[in-house]
């Protein structure tokens, strides 16, 4: 196994995996799930990297093990992120930036739960930081807890389980060996589409629509000059 040079050698998959072992595993999904300083944790590559491990016997754990406690540590991190938002409440939103913290992941996390509804908590499990922040903003939202819990626990398996299972079944495969920084790296960009396809949309939509003002009169134009369609 080589180093992902993505980042710091501390974020670093086999680093983490070989200095924490499972238990570290478990905390930083829990953390990454559902606590705001977990937004910047690997989640996609650990899982990955994970299944692979054992799957190579470098990880001696049996694997159905570790996809039951890593689906348990992602469900009670979103847990305790939608009990953080539902206590914390609008006040989120108007907390000031920090090091840590910053409002345009909220804001981009709200966007994405008023897209998608309570489908979201299961789509956002695949979209690094936004998976972090939409059960805090589930909670703000006052989302009916048991269609949460449902939803949690359904994105939770399909993720937790699913990413490490797909590192266990390319586990064997040659090139996955010989190339682990590239499936990492890949790992890591197919993780980033959803976010990449969401803002094309988004700028494109904004294109199609300007922004309506207001005309002499009163009347709403749109930019151009040219009336709005009433």
């Amino acid at each position: 196994m080589t180093s992902l040079a993505l980042g710091p050698s501390w974020l670093d998959p086999d680093y983490l995996l070989g200095t924490f072992g499972l238990a570290g595993l478990l905390i930083i999904v829990f953390a990454e799930s559902g606590l705001l300083i977990g937004f910047f944790l690997p989640g996609d590559s650990l899982l990955f990297t994970t299944g692979l491990l054992v799957t190579t016997g470098k990880l001696d754990t049996p694997l159905w093990l570790v996809c039951v406690l890593v689906v348990l540590a992602a469900v009670l991190g979103d847990q305790v992120g939608y009990l953080f938002g539902k206590k914390v409440g609008p006040s989120l939103f108007t907390r000031p930036d920090s090091r840590l913290f910053k409002q345009e992941n909220v804001e981009k996390a709200h966007e994405f739960f008023e897209k998608y509804g309570p489908k979201s908590l299961v789509l956002a499990r695949f979209v690094p930081i936004v998976r972090t922040f939409t059960p805090i903003i589930a909670g703000v939202s006052g989302m009916n807890y048991r269609s949460f819990v449902t939803f949690n626990v359904i994105g939770g398996t399909l993720w937790g389980a699913g990413v490490t299972l797909l590192g266990a079944s390319l586990g064997n495969v040659e090139f996955v060996h010989k190339h682990i920084e590239l499936m990492l790296v890949a790992i890591v960009l197919i993780s980033v589409v959803p976010i990449a396809i969401e803002f094309l949309r988004a700028r494109s939509k904004a294109k199609k629509n300007p922004p309506v003002s207001e005309g002499p009169g009163g009347q709403a134009t749109q930019r151009g000059g040219r009336h709005a369609k009433r």
